[in-house]
Parts: structure tokens; C-alpha cells; sequence
């Protein structure tokens, strides 16, 4: 990857309790990612790679084209976001991973996910 690249990924996570059962073990968490283009190219992202932690210790791999069925462009300054979705069988979890883009000239970029926690509220005390 080429160090000129400054695709930086932001998070935030929400847990919907709703759609959880914590007495059948599944936690649903929602999450909003935002992936902003600082560079001067044109970036299209092609893929993404999830590795999920559960608090069991669990691992789960999840990789595919694109995010939320799309393959978004994102031009010079500007951002992408969207909301998707995780269920854990525990309270408490983490997720982290990367996309793949490339650029108009057809160079890869990978652009890091941190890790980040989802957590059922007031779970953490």
C-alpha cells in the first residue's frame, strides 16, 4: 500500500434491543460506518473483510464484494457512510478489518477498520 493514502474508516455502534434475545444468546448490534477519502484520486471500494470476536472467543471471518450491496465511488474530500449489522451470542464483542478500493489508475488501497467494541449498554460497569 502506498503511504500517500489517507482513507480513514470511523465507527459508531449501537445495540438494538429489540431484535435481541439475550435469554436465546443473540445480541443484535448495529453499526455506522464512515469511510472518508482524503486523498486526491477517485476510489471505488471493491471489497470488505470483517474478523468478529464474541466474549466466548469466537471468531468469525466475513468477507465479500462491496459494503451494503453497493460498491460505492468516493470522490477526492468527500465520504461514504452506511449502517449495517452484527449478532453476537455474548453481550460484548469486538470487530475490526479492512476494505479494499482501488483507484481510477487501478492501484490498490486498503483502507483499515479499527478494532472497535460492541457492547450491550450499562453491560460495561
Amino acid at each position: 500500500m502506498s503511504s500517500h493514502f489517507n482513507v480513514p474508516v470511523e465507527v459508531e455502534t449501537f445495540y438494538i434491543a429489540a431484535q435481541s434475545d439475550p435469554a436465546a444468546e443473540r445480541y443484535v448490534f448495529a453499526y455506522t460506518i464512515t469511510i472518508r477519502n482524503l486523498t486526491s484520486d477517485t476510489l471505488q471500494l471493491l471489497r470488505r473483510y470483517w474478523l468478529i470476536n464474541d466474549a466466548n472467543g469466537k471468531q468469525t471471518e466475513v468477507s465479500g464484494d462491496g459494503v451494503v450491496g453497493e460498491q460505492p465511488q468516493l470522490a477526492p474530500g468527500s465520504s461514504y457512510r452506511y449502517t449495517s449489522g452484527a449478532v453476537l451470542e455474548t453481550p460484548v464483542g469486538t470487530m475490526q478489518g479492512h476494505y479494499e478500493l482501488i483507484t481510477a489508475q487501478k492501484e490498490a488501497v486498503t483502507a483499515t477498520i479499527p478494532l472497535f467494541r460492541l457492547a450491550m449498554p450499562n453491560i460495561l460497569n
